[in-house]
């Protein structure tokens, strides 16, 4: 490390012309290729993926991917003679669109079913000629731009479903705007100087573009969900101005040591860019983790991710060293600068605030931990009724087509019309839908169920299908148990002896049975990362207490995270802050990606507090000390770093889209819980109560553990690397 920093502090012109040559040819390849981008949630083996296997051979008609274009009438009825006009011509025209297969108009024979009982709303369904995520973009504005044509005094137009929100869904510049924001507010107060204070955000945003061109590109040989670009900006952002801050106050002190500026950037890489560099390989690990879980959704989300997260690790050891060598002595302030020429080189670490609450916790451990875990518990609480599944449209930005539609919908048919349930049924003999059509009678008036709409017979004869109209919003558990429930009681009550098979399919419930295949291998995806997370930091640290703290509070934090998103998104706190519309669950695989995540992040913070305790230990062999100095040295940065992330991840949470709000809320809260209580409070108050146990580890052990240095050296490099031997 110490000789990749030198090289790139000495050849800094190149290190900077090579990554801004690596952004223009990423972008412009990104530019001339465009993007794939595909959000789809079915899997493999359910009855969902059943369904649409059959529609696909037997009734490719209806195998699409369908969308709703909602009418109302501004007055009187969407059935008079001027309002149907104009939108009986405006659907004609958007059923000669490319890729639209048909346009099942409520102006049909067909159609009475599709106008409201108080005849204001009506909606037109259209059947794409592919499955949601693969309809391209342009088509899909086509048709939006097509409907919206209609609006008139006479007639308002909405348009709702997963193609129509993947087409409006927003880049997340503003949201990535606001993070840059706050990310700038904070580095100025924590460094007090102009010309370093913006470095840590050119590192990222360099490392950002790059990754989302990356991720275009990579979208085009394996499925990238729509919302990964966002993702990218959110982790890139939010680690990359982490690892900076960590190099660079590194670097910052080195030089208030009395060390020259290359040595000081040597010495910093060398130790602060050790950290850095085993986070960001334990980020990766983690997000790529995602693939033993069977699930294609997530293995484009992990690539892209791990991607933009081994570009800031890059460029933090790289390219920061190299911008640095541009600024010199201008690191500092024009005061700080003032003061080590008039007062000479002095040490930061046994002085200042974090310096005094090491020393009142070294002296009164028990109550602050004992208050600190009472109050990650009480964070935590609303996770015990936390419920996993996906969003509907209710939640959209209030203004949004997709949102008014939705509530359009809700007025005229029910909350359940926006996302009916289908029904496919294999007939016992071609042609022979009697049975069906008196299994759909059955169904009519059973509790949950609002309407069901006529069978329609397959080309073939060998395959019927109708919708199932639930009574309540396609993201509500009550959906969730209605689809059990048809699957395990009530239809096969109703086609026992019939030779007929129905099995429930249609876009919810491949949202439930995703929802239901995750939320059984999230528990074991736990399990691995925290056991992964126990085994390296034993073999760092040697040391077996350590680990088994840590892997404790990293439960704790996502608990608390989890507790959070559900007491704002499901209990309702928080949504006019937010701009939430309605009520909704956690998105089932969040807390996937949120954990791998949160698990570098929990990893390099405590890395970089317990290091510095261990090196002390190792110097003196006085546990009090060692823990007192240690977290005396580290609280600033590691408060300021997260204090960085959390701002960031709030500015994202405070966009229009759901899923990123999501990870913002839930990434800012579990790293308040992580660096304000475990590593400030409940770690060091642990370790101060625990003694010299912190530190053991039975010989067989030792001797089997692999030697893992992200701790650096002592070598001599001037007066910069004293106190720098550990992160």
């Amino acid at each position: 490390m110490r000789a990749v920093a030198r090289w790139c502090f000495v050849h800094r012109r190149i290190v900077v012309l090579a990554w801004m040559l690596a952004l223009v040819l990423s972008a412009g390849a990104a530019k001339s290729a465009g993007s794939h981008f595909t959000t789809k949630f079915q899997l493999g083996g359910t009855p969902s993926a059943h369904a649409l296997s059959l529609l696909e051979r037997d009734f490719p008609a209806a195998s699409g991917s369908s969308d709703q274009i909602v009418l109302q009438a501004r007055s009187g009825q969407v059935r008079s003679s001027a309002v149907e006009a104009q939108a009986a011509a405006m659907l004609g025209r958007v059923a000669a669109l490319p890729h639209v297969r048909s346009v099942a108009s409520p102006f049909s024979p067909a159609g009475a079913h599709q106008v409201s009982p108080d005849g204001t709303i009506a909606y037109a369904t259209v059947v794409f000629d592919g499955q949601s995520g693969s309809i391209p973009k342009s088509a899909v504005r086509a048709v939006i731009q097509t409907a919206e044509s209609a609006r008139s005094p006479l007639l308002s137009v909405d348009l709702g479903g997963q193609d129509i929100e993947q087409a409006n869904q927003q880049s997340g510049s503003s949201s990535t705007l606001l993070g840059v924001v706050f990310a700038l507010i904070v580095l100025g107060i924590a460094f007090g100087a102009l010309f370093v204070t913006p470095l840590p955000i050119v590192t990222a945003l360099l490392s950002i573009g790059i990754g989302i061109s990356l991720t275009e590109l990579i979208s085009h040989v394996m499925s990238v969900a729509s919302f990964g670009t966002i993702l990218d900006a959110l982790i890139g952002l939010g680690v990359g101005v982490d690892y900076a801050l960590f190099i660079v106050t590194r670097h910052r002190a080195a030089l208030k040591a009395g060390a020259a500026v290359e040595d000081a950037v040597v010495g910093a890489v060398n130790t602060a860019g050790r950290a850095v560099f085993f986070a960001g390989i334990t980020v990766c690990i983690a997000l790529l983790g995602q693939f033993v879980l069977g699930l294609p959704f997530l293995y484009g989300i992990a690539v892209s991710a791990s991607l933009t997260v081994i570009l800031t690790m890059l460029s933090s050891i790289t390219l920061l060293p190299a911008l640095l060598g541009f600024i010199g002595m201008r690191a500092l302030s024009r005061g700080q600068r003032r003061s080590l020429e008039q007062e000479g080189p002095h040490d930061e670490a046994m002085t200042g605030l974090w310096f005094r609450w090491a020393r009142f916790l070294e002296g009164r451990p028990l109550v602050p931990l004992l208050g600190a875990l009472v109050a990650v518990v009480v964070i935590a609480l609303p996770v015990t009724t936390l419920r996993l599944g996906l969003d509907d449209a209710g939640t959209d930005a209030p203004g949004t087509t997709t949102l008014a539609a939705y509530q359009e919908l809700a007025r005229g048919f029910g909350p359940g019309s926006s996302g009916p349930l289908q029904l496919v049924a294999i007939l016992p003999a071609t042609h022979d839908d009697a049975a069906f059509t008196h299994i759909l009678g059955e169904l009519r008036g059973q509790r949950g169920i609002s309407a069901t709409s006529p069978a329609i017979m397959s080309p073939n004869g060998e395959v019927a299908i109708a919708n199932v109209i639930p009574s309540s919003s396609p993201q509500s558990s009550a959906t969730t148990a209605l689809v059990h429930r048809l699957r395990d009681q009530i239809l096969p009550a109703a086609t026992a002896g019939s030779g007929t098979t129905v099995l429930v399919g249609g876009a919810t419930a491949i949202g439930v049975d995703f929802a239901h295949v995750l939320s059984g291998k999230l528990v074991y995806f736990i399990g691995v990362v925290v056991l992964l997370g126990f085994l390296l930091l034993m073999a760092v640290f040697r040391s077996l207490v350590i680990p088994t703290i840590a892997s404790v509070m990293n439960l704790l934090s996502v608990g608390a995270s989890l507790g959070i998103m559900n007491a704002v998104f499901e209990w309702g706190y928080g949504h006019s802050l937010f701009k939430i519309s309605e009520k909704a669950p956690v998105q089932v695989f969040i807390p996937v990606i949120i954990l791998s995540i949160l698990f570098g992040l929990s990893m390099d913070y405590e890395v970089f507090l317990v290091s510095r305790i261990h090196e002390e230990w190792v110097r003196r062999r006085d546990n009090t000390e060692a823990v007192t100095i240690g977290q005396g040295a580290t609280g600033r940065v590691i408060t300021a770093a997260a204090s960085i992330m959390i701002l960031v991840f709030a500015g994202f949470a405070l966009g229009d889209n759901v899923i990123i709000k999501q990870f913002g809320i839930g990434l800012a809260g579990a790293i308040v819980v992580d660096a304000f209580l475990v590593r400030t409070v409940i770690v060091p108050a642990s370790m101060q109560l625990i003694g010299r146990a912190n530190w053991w580890l039975p010989s067989g052990l030792e001797r089997a553990l692999p030697q893992l240095n992200v701790e650096g050296s002592d070598g001599a490099t001037g007066p910069g690397d004293r106190g720098l031997a550990t992160v």
